[in-house]
């Protein structure tokens, strides 16, 4: 990996809105290391970043897979990691508790370990990225599921076991008087964005002054959103990438009731713990 750049890792790089996402960082003089499955696709996008004059790297990264993930772990262990986007996801035919559960590793368990295996290797002013969807909202949720991955005491261990009964309940067929949506892709990213409210509580006071925000990319022309959907990839990509280039030494926003929270003035940059569309905030 790269030393003496700033370096970010985008996952599901090798095409849509990851690819898209890829280009933004590079034109803005980030090392980018490609991530994703398909090693041709992913050469590609390399070539056209260096032909472009920027910097840049594939992995193959698979992140359902633990040792896909702990070798790109060692891999810049040496270097370190200034941005990661996790951008790879899934949506799969049908609705039965094996889609449940490939969805959920795709999109919530997968990114999860990425992330976590990742942590030591963040440095400083680092800015981590979730992209998300509008899809993952807690509206789609019954009251008291609603209540539970909104409360301030969730933890990894009960978001795990909150994904886990989303499965249980598809398979016994209880899950709509459970409060369940009929959507796996839906509860993946209701999972995601917990997620992402707990890594940002939980590095609120880490020196290295972390940003962790999920991004709305909002509905994209890609193999996943369809030909029909309003929005290109390089549109889709804005909001992602700009919350990976939050500038250090910003001002900061008052994350109050929404995420964790800093003073302004303390260099971090902008907000964590947030989810944002179009460069504005929504609601979970």
């Amino acid at each position: 990996m790269a030393a003496g750049h700033r370096t970010g890792l985008v996952t599901g790089a090798t095409r849509g809105i990851g690819e898209a996402i890829a280009y933004e960082l590079a034109k803005h003089g980030v090392h980018v290391v490609v991530a994703g499955r398909d090693r041709g696709r992913g050469e590609r996008v390399v070539r056209a970043i260096r032909e472009r004059g920027g910097r840049s790297e594939l992995v193959v990264l698979d992140v359902t897979s633990e040792r896909d993930v702990g070798l790109v772990a060692a891999a810049l262990k040496g270097s370190g990691l200034d941005v990661l986007v996790n951008n790879a996801g899934a949506s799969f035919d049908g609705f039965d508790a094996n889609v449940a559960r490939k969805t959920l590793d795709a999109n919530f368990v997968g990114t999860m370990r990425l992330t976590d295996e990742l942590l030591p290797v963040l440095r400083r002013d680092a800015r981590v990225v979730m992209v998300s969807s509008g899809m993952g909202t807690v509206d789609c949720l019954g009251p008291a599921l609603r209540d539970e991955v909104m409360s301030p005491s969730l933890d990894r261990a009960k978001l795990v076991a909150f994904a886990d009964r989303f499965v249980a309940d598809v398979a016994s067929g209880d899950y709509r008087k459970r409060g369940w949506p009929g959507n796996a892709y839906s509860v993946s990213k209701v999972a995601m964005n917990a997620y992402v409210r707990i890594l940002a509580r939980d590095l609120a006071n880490d020196p290295r002054r972390i940003l962790v925000n999920a991004a709305c990319p909002g509905w994209v022309r890609t193999d996943m959103g369809g030909a029909s959907a309003p929005r290109s990839p390089a549109e889709g990509a804005r909001t992602p990438s700009w919350l990976a280039l939050l500038p250090r030494g910003s001002e900061r926003e008052s994350e109050s009731g929404n995420g964790s929270d800093r003073p302004t003035g303390d260099g971090s940059g902008g907000p964590t713990g947030g989810f944002f569309r179009d460069e504005e905030r929504i609601d979970w």
